[in-house]
C-alpha cells in the first residue's frame, strides 16, 4: 500500500475502507464506523439545538402573554419556531446518517486508515512510524473517540478532517475515530498493534503509557 497520507482515488474499493489491498504479512485487525445517533447528540450537539429551541418557543410565549397578544398569535409564533427546529434537527440527524454511512476505520498490523468524506471522499493513510500517541476520550459506557497524534512535520489541515477530528486542536489538528460504540476495545487493539509494530522494527523497544486527562483514558504510546 502506498504511504501517502491522504488519497483521494478510492471510487471503487478493492478491498472495503481501502484504496488498495494489504501487503503480504499485514494483517487487518478491526474495521468499524461512527454510530449515527452518538454522531447527531455528542458531536453536532442536537439536544442542545433542541433545548435552545424549547426555550426560545418557550420565551415566545411569555413575552406574547406579556404584551397581551392573542392566543392564535402566540400559537402562531411557537409553531412557527417549532417547525424551524424540526427542520435544522432532521438537517443534523440527516447529516449524521451521511457521516456514519460514507466512514469506515480501518486497524492493521502496520497502521490506521480513516475513509470519510459525505461530498468529497477521502483516505487518511497513517502508518503507525507516523504515530506519535493515542489517547480515548469517553462518551459514556464503552462508547468514545479515539484521536491519534501526529509528529511534527505530519499535519493535516484540521477542516479536510472534520468531523474526523479531535475537538479544538485547530493548531496540531489530531485525526479521530469519532464516535465508536465500543472504544474501550479498540483502543486496546490499537495500542497492542502500535506495540508489537515497534517491537519489530526496533532493537529496544519501549512502550510509554500515556496520562490521562479528564474524560480521557491512558492509551499505550508507542515510542522507540
Amino acid at each position: 500500500m502506498r504511504q501517502e497520507i491522504v488519497a483521494r482515488e478510492h471510487e471503487i474499493e478493492p478491498v472495503p475502507g481501502l484504496p488498495e489491498r494489504l501487503p503480504a504479512g499485514e494483517v487487518m485487525l478491526w474495521q468499524g464506523k461512527p454510530d449515527a445517533q452518538m454522531v447527531a447528540r455528542r458531536l453536532l450537539k442536537s439536544r442542545w439545538i433542541g433545548g435552545y429551541f424549547l426555550i426560545l418557543a418557550a420565551w415566545a410565549g411569555a413575552s406574547g402573554l406579556y404584551d397581551g397578544q392573542t392566543a392564535g398569535g402566540i400559537l402562531f409564533s411557537i409553531a412557527v419556531l417549532i417547525a424551524l427546529a424540526a427542520v435544522l434537527l432532521g438537517l443534523v440527524e440527516l447529516f449524521a446518517w451521511a457521516v456514519a454511512r460514507t466512514t469506515l476505520y480501518t486497524i492493521t498490523s502496520e497502521r490506521v486508515v480513516l475513509r470519510f468524506g459525505v461530498a468529497l471522499s477521502l483516505t487518511l493513510n497513517l502508518p503507525f512510524n507516523r504515530v506519535s500517541a493515542v489517547s480515548v476520550r469517553r462518551l459514556g459506557g464503552k462508547a468514545g473517540t479515539i484521536a491519534i497524534q501526529l509528529p511534527s512535520g505530519h499535519r493535516l489541515s484540521w477542516l479536510i478532517q472534520w468531523p474526523h477530528v479531535r475537538g479544538w486542536r485547530f493548531a496540531e489538528p489530531e485525526p479521530a475515530l469519532i464516535c465508536l460504540p465500543d472504544a474501550e476495545k479498540v483502543g486496546d487493539v490499537l495500542a497492542l498493534a502500535i506495540a508489537q509494530y515497534r517491537s519489530r522494527h526496533s532493537e529496544h523497544p519501549r512502550l510509554a503509557m500515556s496520562r490521562p486527562a479528564s474524560g480521557i483514558s491512558g492509551v499505550a504510546v508507542a515510542a522507540e
